[in-house]
């Protein structure tokens, strides 16, 4: 097992910096000029422009830029917004929690309400309750994300009054159901038909009718033996949906105004703040890589068949 790990975080340092490399190349091709947007429309001087460029290093090469970058990023230094003049890092402190919080509910209310559709549609297949989880979760796949946010910020807000329409407090998770929910839409209509035909399939497998014709008790077959196998590909893909959900949560959070890092990339994008992009790019795919290999790791504790070397 430890040799397996260590081989898997070296196979990480490539994979961090062809992606960083990748995404610090499309924030490099940004049509416009971020020093010449930060001064808006007033008259400038195109000498202070070169300086201000100079001083920030955008008078480099592509290159060079990006070894700048990955040596200050080894040293906890994710570069300085130019608008602001605030080192990223900062804006990351304040962003990043938000959207972990956000996060944290949407993939809780994936995980227990998506399996638990799931099992419970999976168990009794071409029923009416399978066929109702199967109506509900096309609806869900069918519907964009900004569609159901905007219809439940209508009826549960301004026309039921049951919730506020925007959050003002992030810290309190009543405020972030709503858009917790609306995140975690999509990410449960797929978990729950992946666990429905996952368990459906391994019903009708040898060791299920093993296990019956043994005389074990329904709870043990279906909680250990049905459970463990029907949830692996589920466990795949929650450990992948960690980081869509993040990301994803860029439109979430502008329909309830949930100042995360959703915002703070849109915000950056629209003023050419392609250092903000690129550092909070950069510890999104250190989240993906460590979903990743958490995923791997549970394999084993879910089929104790799966051995590493």
């Amino acid at each position: 097992m430890g040799r397996y790990v260590a081989r898997r975080l070296l196979q990480m340092i490539p994979v961090f910096i062809g992606s960083t490399l990748i995404i610090f190349c499309m924030m490099y091709a940004l049509p416009g000029d971020p020093v010449r947007a930060m001064m808006g429309d007033q008259a400038y001087d195109p000498t202070v422009v070169a300086n201000i460029k100079k001083e920030l290093g955008l008078d480099q090469s592509l290159i060079q830029q990006y070894v700048n970058y990955m040596a200050g990023l080894l040293q906890g230094d994710f570069g300085t917004q130019i608008a602001s003049q605030r080192p990223i890092a900062d804006i990351i402190a304040d962003a990043f929690p938000v959207t972990i919080r956000l996060t944290i509910f949407a993939f809780t209310f994936v995980s227990l309400v998506g399996i638990g559709l799931g099992i419970v549609a999976g168990l009794k297949p071409d029923t009416l309750r399978d066929r109702g989880l199967l109506t509900l979760t096309l609806v869900l796949v069918s519907m964009p994300s900004f569609v159901l946010g905007f219809l439940l910020q209508y009826l549960l807000a301004f026309k039921w009054s049951v919730t506020t329409p925007t959050v003002t407090d992030s810290t309190d998770f009543s405020q972030l159901m709503l858009p917790a929910i609306v995140l975690a839409s999509l990410s449960l209509a797929y978990v729950a038909r992946l666990t429905r035909t996952s368990i459906a399939e391994n019903l009708r497998a040898d060791y299920m009718r093993t296990a019956v014709a043994k005389g074990l008790p329904r709870r043990r077959i279906v909680g250990v033996h049905l459970m463990r196998n029907s949830l692996i590909p589920v466990v795949t893909f929650l450990g992948i949906e960690v980081g869509n959900l993040m990301t994803g949560a860029i439109v979430t959070e502008g329909i309830f105004n949930v100042r995360g890092i959703g915002v703070e990339i849109y915000e950056a994008l629209s003023r050419r703040e392609g250092a903000t992009v690129v550092g909070i790019a950069s510890l999104m795919v250190l989240i993906y890589l460590a979903a990743s290999l958490i995923v791997d790791l549970l394999y084993a504790v879910l089929d104790p068949r799966i051995r590493y070397a």
